[in-house]
């Protein structure tokens, strides 16, 4: 009886060892089926990356043409606008001097008939004033010069001759050509004896 529980207990060992086998097989088949499903998707993450890598430089790119093109454009669009202003720069003084031109035409016109030369100097005398406010309105200011310290930033000395009296030594004694600013910038130097 001892030996026939022994023996019946031997089987169920087996049967257990069996058991416990087979689920270890199949656990090891499972995992390794697991594993090739994550190789096999593995490499279809990484396509995918780089596919979304490449898609956001194609885009990347597109963009930079687009900028790059748009840029261009307002290169070309504010050289064309400069190149406008430039030709077109003066065109309100020219035609506020026209009147100006008008009446050099007419003092011209007058001094053919006229033998009396009062009234021709008095017509030329007002053209000039006209000429001055129009040219003072546009910003243009006469340098005073005589009588003034010599300045190198307004003056351009042409010579130097000795000075009268002490009080005139490094300051302006004759005027030959008049300077002139526009708004504030030294446009034309004076031209200027200096006593030394």
């Amino acid at each position: 009886m001892f030996n026939k529980k022994k023996k019946e207990e031997e089987p169920l060992v087996e049967n257990n060892t069996a058991e416990a086998a087979a689920e270890s097989t199949k656990d090891n088949v499972e995992n390794t089926a697991a594993q090739a499903e994550n190789e096999a998707s593995e490499p279809a993450i990484e396509l995918s990356v780089e596919e979304k890598l490449l898609q956001q430089v194609a885009e990347l790119n597109d963009k930079y043409l687009r900028l790059f093109a748009e840029f261009d454009n307002f290169k070309r669009r504010t050289q064309k606008e400069r190149v406008e202003l430039l030709q077109t720069a003066g065109k309100d003084i020219v035609v506020s001097l026209l009147p100006v031109l008008d009446d050099f035409e007419r003092a011209i016109k007058a001094t053919e008939k006229s033998t009396e030369v009062a009234p021709v100097r008095e017509g030329i005398e007002l053209v000039q004033t006209k000429l001055k406010s129009i040219l003072t309105q546009k910003g243009l200011k006469e340098i005073e010069s005589l009588n003034t310290p010599f300045d190198t930033d307004l003056h351009e000395a042409i010579t130097q001759i000795p000075s009268p009296t002490e009080e005139q030594k490094g300051k302006v004694i004759d005027e030959l050509e008049k300077g002139y600013t526009l708004n504030e910038k030294v446009v034309r130097f004076a031209k200027v004896v200096v006593g030394a």
